[in-house]
C-alpha cells in the first residue's frame, strides 16, 4: 500500500504543470517589424446560457472582403470554436492610437441583440498567434487586474439604472520575444491581452463619418488622439445601446519586450495560482490517499482475517465425516452459496453485459486520453485535442467493449449473442450520438447560435458506423471464439432461497452508501473539472486528474468486494447488479453535485441552457457509471472466483 502510495505521488509530481512544453510538429511564428499579425475572432461564449453565439452575427466590425473560416479540426467544431479572420490590422512594432475600424447606426433589432448578449454576459475571444486573449481591468483597489481564461465582455449594465453599454473601443497589448535564431532574428507573440472600454466618440468640430469611405477613417476625434494611449479616466461618456445609436468603433495597439520566451508563453495561462492555487489540488490528492489508505486498512483487517479463518474452518469441516459432520454445529456463512454465487444474473443479463462492455471502453479511453494529457501531448495551445483524442480512443476501444460483453455473455450462456453485439455497439454511443444532435439541432434552429456544421457531424457519424461497430463484431468474434469461462464451483439447477437481511445489510442500503466514499476521495478535483466545462477556464492539471481517477478505481474496488463479502456471509448469492451499482453509485453522486453547482453558473431563465447542462451532465455522470460499475463487477467476480476456489466443495 505504501509503494502504492509512493507511486502515486510521484505521478503528480512528475506530471504536475509546472512549466508547459509544446510537442514535436508545432512550429512557433516568427514576425518581422512590419509584417501583418493577424487577430482572429472566436464564438462568443457566456457562463450564464453556455450557447456560443457567432461572432458576426452582431452589429461589429466586419472584414472588407467578408468573414473568413479559419482551418479547423474536428474537436474544435464540436467543442462549440468557430474562428474567423477579422478587420483589426495590426503590424509588427507598430503602436497605434485611436485607430479608427468602423461606423455603424443601430437598428432596431441590432440595438436588441446587443443588449440582450450585453445583458447575459457574453465575452469577445479573440486569438493572436493561437494565443487567446486575456482581459485587462481595473481591480476595486485600482490595481490592474489579468483574467487569463474566458476572453473579455462586450459590455456591461449600469449599476443605478441597468441600461446596456458597449465596449467599443479596445487597447490591445501584445507583448514579443526576440528570438537570436539562424532564421533572420524575428520577433515571436509571447502575450496578448484586451483592455476594453467604452465611449462615446465625437468629431472634432466641422468633420464627420462621411459614409464608412477611407476619409473618414483620418478625420479627427475630440475622444481621443492618434499619438495617445486612451486610458479609462480619460473617457467622459459611455456608449450606450440604443435604437438610432452610432456607434464608433476604435483600437489602440501597443507593443512591448519580453523575457518569456515562446515556448513558455502558455504557462501564464495554465497556472492562474491567484485562481487555482497549487496547494488545493495537493489537498485534494492527500485527501484522495487517504481514503485509500483507510479503506485499504480495513479490507485487510476485515477481509483478509476473516478470510482465512473461514476457509479453514470450510475445509477443517470437509474434511470430517458424515458422522462427524452429523454431530458438528450447523455451517454458515458464505461457503452455502457456492452452488448459487456464479448463477447469472436472474434480471436482464444481456443488458449487464452490455453495461460491462460499455464501461470497459469508457475506462480504457479515459484513461489513454488523460495520460496523453498528464505528458503534454494534448496541450490547450491545440483546439479541440482532447475532443479529437476521446473520439480516437473510443472508436478503438471498440473491439475491447466486444470481447469483454461477448466473454460474459457466453459464461452466462446466452445464445443471442448478435443481439447482445449490437446493443454493445449502439447502446451508449448512440444515447450520446443522439443527444448531441438533437441539441446540435435546437442550436441550428436558435438564431445567432454556433452548432456544429452538417459535414462535421456526418465525420463523426461514418467513424461510429465504419470503425467503432465493426470494432466491437471483431472483438465480439474473438470473445465468442474462446473458451466458456470456468468458475471453480457447479451451479445447482434450483435457486436457494435467500434468507431476510438486517436493516444495515439490505442490498438497497449498501447501493445507496456505497458511492459516498469514492465520491469523497474526488469531490474536491470534481469541483475544478466542473469550473473548466462550464466557466470557460483552462484546465492543465491532468497529473492530478490521472491520480485521483486511478485513486476513484481502487476505491470503487475495494468499496464493492467489502460490500459483496457481507452480502455473501448474509447468504446472498445475487451479487451482480449488487456490484455494479454500489461502485456505479459513484456517479449518482456526481449527478447530484452537478444539481447544487448549479447556482454557481448564475444561469439564465432560457429552457435551452438547462437542457444543455443537465443532458450533458446526465451523459457524463452515466458514462461514469458505466465505468465505476464495471470496477465494482469485475473486481468482485475476480475475489469470488479466487475464494471460492480456495474452499473444498462435495
Amino acid at each position: 500500500m505504501w509503494a502504492l502510495v509512493w507511486s502515486v505521488t510521484a505521478l503528480v509530481w512528475v506530471s504536475s504543470p509546472c512549466t508547459a512544453f509544446y510537442v514535436p510538429g508545432v512550429q512557433p511564428l516568427s514576425f518581422q517589424d512590419g509584417d501583418e499579425v493577424p487577430l482572429k475572432v472566436n464564438a462568443l461564449t457566456s457562463t450564464h446560457t453556455q450557447m456560443p453565439r457567432d461572432y458576426y452575427r452582431l452589429p461589429f466590425c466586419q472584414p472588407p472582403d467578408g468573414p473568413r473560416m479559419a482551418s479547423e479540426n474536428l474537436g474544435e467544431f464540436l467543442t462549440g470554436n468557430k474562428i474567423q479572420n477579422s478587420p483589426y490590422r495590426i503590424s509588427m512594432r507598430t503602436e497605434t492610437y485611436c485607430q479608427k475600424l468602423c461606423q455603424i447606426t443601430l437598428e432596431k433589432i441590432d440595438a436588441a441583440k446587443l443588449r440582450l448578449h450585453v445583458k447575459y454576459g457574453y465575452h469577445n475571444n479573440w486569438i493572436i498567434d493561437n494565443l487567446p486573449s486575456a482581459a485587462l481591468g481595473v481591480g476595486a483597489k485600482g490595481e490592474t487586474k489579468r483574467r487569463y481564461a474566458g476572453g473579455f465582455p462586450i459590455g456591461f449594465l449600469a449599476k443605478d439604472n441597468k441600461l446596456p453599454y458597449i465596449y467599443n473601443h479596445v487597447n490591445i497589448h501584445i507583448d514579443y520575444h526576440k528570438e537570436d535564431a539562424e532564421d533572420g532574428n524575428g520577433y515571436r507573440v509571447v502575450a496578448f491581452a484586451v483592455e476594453p472600454l467604452s465611449v462615446k466618440h465625437k468629431f472634432k468640430a466641422g468633420y464627420d463619418w462621411d459614409g464608412i469611405s477611407a476619409a473618414g477613417l483620418t478625420k479627427p476625434l475630440e475622444t481621443c488622439d492618434a499619438d495617445k494611449h486612451l486610458r479609462a479616466k480619460d473617457i467622459k461618456s459611455a456608449q450606450i445601446v440604443k435604437p438610432g445609436e452610432t456607434i464608433l468603433y476604435t483600437y489602440d495597439v501597443t507593443w512591448k519586450e519580453s523575457p518569456v520566451e515562446w515556448t513558455s508563453r502558455w504557462d501564464v495561462y495554465l497556472s492562474e495560482d491567484h485562481l487555482v492555487p497549487a496547494q488545493v489540488h495537493w489537498y485534494s490528492i492527500t485527501n484522495s490517499i487517504l481514503v485509500v489508505i483507510f479503506l485499504s486498512l480495513l479490507v485487510v483487517s476485515i477481509l483478509v482475517r476473516n478470510l482465512k479463518r473461514d476457509i479453514a474452518a470450510y475445509n477443517a469441516l470437509a474434511a470430517l465425516t458424515d458422522e462427524e459432520k452429523d454431530e458438528d454445529v450447523d455451517e454458515t456463512g458464505w461457503k452455502l452459496v457456492h452452488a448459487d454465487v456464479f448463477r447469472p444474473p436472474q434480471n436482464h443479463p444481456m443488458l449487464f453485459c452490455v453495461f460491462i462492455g460499455s464501461g470497459a471502453q469508457l475506462c480504457l479511453t479515459i484513461l489513454c486520453a488523460i495520460c496523453l494529457a498528464a505528458v503534454g501531448f494534448l496541450s490547450p495551445a491545440r483546439r479541440g485535442s482532447l475532443m479529437n483524442a476521446f473520439l480516437i480512443f473510443y472508436m478503438l476501444g471498440g473491439i475491447f467493449a466486444g470481447y469483454v460483453s461477448s466473454r460474459l455473455y457466453k459464461a452466462f450462456r446466452g445464445r443471442q449473442w448478435q443481439v447482445c453485439t449490437i446493443m454493445t455497439a449502439l447502446l451508449y454511443p448512440g444515447i450520446a450520438f443522439g443527444t448531441f444532435v438533437f441539441f446540435n439541432l435546437i442550436l441550428w434552429v436558435l438564431p445567432d447560435a454556433v452548432s456544429a456544421p452538417f459535414l462535421d457531424v456526418l465525420i463523426v457519424a461514418t467513424m461510429w458506423c465504419c470503425v467503432s461497430v465493426p470494432l466491437v463484431f471483431v472483438g465480439a468474434y474473438f470473445g465468442y471464439k474462446e473458451a466458456a469461462m470456468e468458475f471453480p464451483t457447479v451451479t445447482s439447477t434450483i435457486s436457494r432461497a435467500i434468507p431476510p437481511a438486517p436493516p444495515l445489510l439490505h442490498p438497497y442500503v449498501g447501493m445507496a452508501l456505497a458511492g459516498l466514499i469514492p465520491f469523497a476521495a474526488a469531490y474536491v478535483e470534481l469541483f475544478f473539472i466542473m469550473n473548466s466545462l462550464w466557466m470557460d477556464q483552462f484546465y492543465y492539471v491532468f497529473g492530478f486528474t490521472l491520480a485521483v481517477y486511478l485513486i476513484l478505481i481502487i476505491t470503487c474496488a475495494e468499496v464493492t468486494v467489502l460490500l459483496v463479502y457481507y452480502q455473501l456471509c448474509a447468504e446472498n448469492h445475487r451479487w451482480w447488479w449488487y456490484s455494479f451499482f454500489c461502485s456505479g453509485g459513484t456517479a449518482i453522486y456526481m449527478f447530484i453535485y452537478s444539481i447544487f453547482w448549479f447556482r454557481t453558473l448564475e444561469a439564465s431563465r432560457m429552457v435551452m441552457t438547462y437542457l444543455l447542462y443537465f443532458g450533458y451532465m446526465f451523459l457524463m455522470c452515466f458514462g461514469m457509471m458505466l465505468v465505476f460499475g464495471m470496477i465494482g463487477a469485475m473486481t468482485t467476480l475476480w475475489f469470488t472466483r479466487k475464494i471460492f476456489a480456495t474452499i473444498k466443495v462435495d
